[in-house]
């Protein structure tokens, strides 16, 4: 079915880009033309989400690599409750690359590539292709796309047994520390690697993200954490100071050999509808570590990763939960409470600190 619009001039543009430098930019370029009006700016998706409530836009200007929440998945969303003609405008979207393909399956109407540098000399010299795009775009018809329907939200029981009860766990020399994020994630999981000391126990991430994006996040990360960060790769080893995040669209695992711990990295179906699962990863976490981990679940739509924590716990482990006035979302934590899994929440900017002493303890 195509959106019901009939729009008039001028249209109404949302600028949504986490770049100040885009943003004032972007709008002096569409302010120059009588036909466009732009009636806000976000530097994210969700703030983007609460200004399309105030007021619909005819068009979007959306970039990929935001807080929050990424543009391909802003993007689905739109164009799965109400689609709103999007150009999409970001360095990701090279002729050929997969970000690319991404967007345009999801319904992008158009596509500007951005430099990584020069952005405002850039969009000064493309003035009127902009304009052009954005002018086009607002009178094109968009067809509704379907949502993704899973038939059935399958468990981790999908990917791996359930921990045994009283299972014996001996101690390692080492304790893992498992995290799990969703909405918001991005920016929540900055600050605690951030904080994190230089010889931080070994850590493991699910962060819902596609799988384009888990790699530029971790390095990201790494540039900005005195830990090493990267996105884990099938056989990777657990270490000191060491941060893994899993890959996109394919599920994390803790393994142990002995006393040393490493990651099983593979394919499989949605787990909480989701994959990477932050679910997978505890469940396995509780199964080869028990006692010898601390898990965390922070920021987050949904119930993914509450049943795998409630597992962590009962296996032994030591689990915390961000706290509802710190979360983007509270979703994630407040089912993980409810499921029994989380032992204390805490702020966001207590979680590095009070993680390390229970992975010391």
């Amino acid at each position: 079915m195509l959106a019901d619009r009939l729009p008039t001039k001028p249209y109404k543009v949302l600028i949504v880009d986490d770049s100040a430098v885009v943003r004032q930019t972007m709008q002096a370029i569409l302010s120059q033309d009588p036909d466009l009006e732009v009636i806000g700016a976000a530097a994210d998706p969700v703030a983007a989400a609460a200004r399309i409530k105030r007021q619909l836009p005819d068009v979007i200007t959306l970039d990929v690599e935001m807080p929050r929440m990424d543009g391909i998945t802003f993007l689905r969303k739109i164009m799965a409750q109400k689609p709103i003609p999007v150009v999409m405008c970001s360095s990701l979207v090279s002729e050929r690359s997969e970000t690319l393909m991404q967007a345009l399956e999801a319904g992008a109407v158009d596509v500007v590539c951005k430099p990584e540098l020069g952005i405002r000399e850039f969009f000064e010299e493309s003035c009127d292709r902009i304009r052009a795009a954005v002018k086009a775009a607002a009178v094109a018809r968009v067809p509704a796309r379907k949502p993704l329907i899973v038939e059935k939200k399958l468990t981790a029981d999908a990917m791996l047994a359930p921990p045994r009860a009283n299972a014996a766990m001996a101690r390692t020399t080492e304790k893992i520390l498992a995290i799990g994020a969703s909405t918001g994630g991005t920016e929540a999981l900055r600050a605690v690697l951030e904080a994190m000391p230089v010889d931080s126990p070994p850590i493991v991430v699910v962060q819902h993200m596609p799988g384009t994006f888990t790699g530029p996040f971790a390095k990201r990360l790494d540039g900005l954490s005195q830990i090493s960060v990267k996105e884990a790769e099938n056989g990777d080893r657990m270490l000191r100071g060491h941060a893994l995040i899993a890959p996109g669209d394919k599920h994390t695992l803790l393994t142990r050999s002995g006393a040393q711990y490493g990651v099983e990295v593979r394919d499989g179906p949605l787990v909480s509808r989701h994959k990477p699962s932050v679910d997978v990863l505890f469940r396995s976490v509780a199964r080869v570590a028990g006692r010898n981990s601390v898990g965390v679940i922070m920021t987050g739509m949904g119930d993914d990763g509450a049943k795998g924590l409630r597992e962590m716990r009962d296996a032994g482990a030591r689990t915390l939960g961000q706290n509802e006035a710190t979360c983007v979302v509270y979703g994630m934590p407040k089912e993980a409470m409810k499921a029994g899994g989380v032992e204390k929440e805490l702020p966001l900017d207590q979680i590095a600190a009070a993680a390390v002493r229970l992975a010391n303890a």
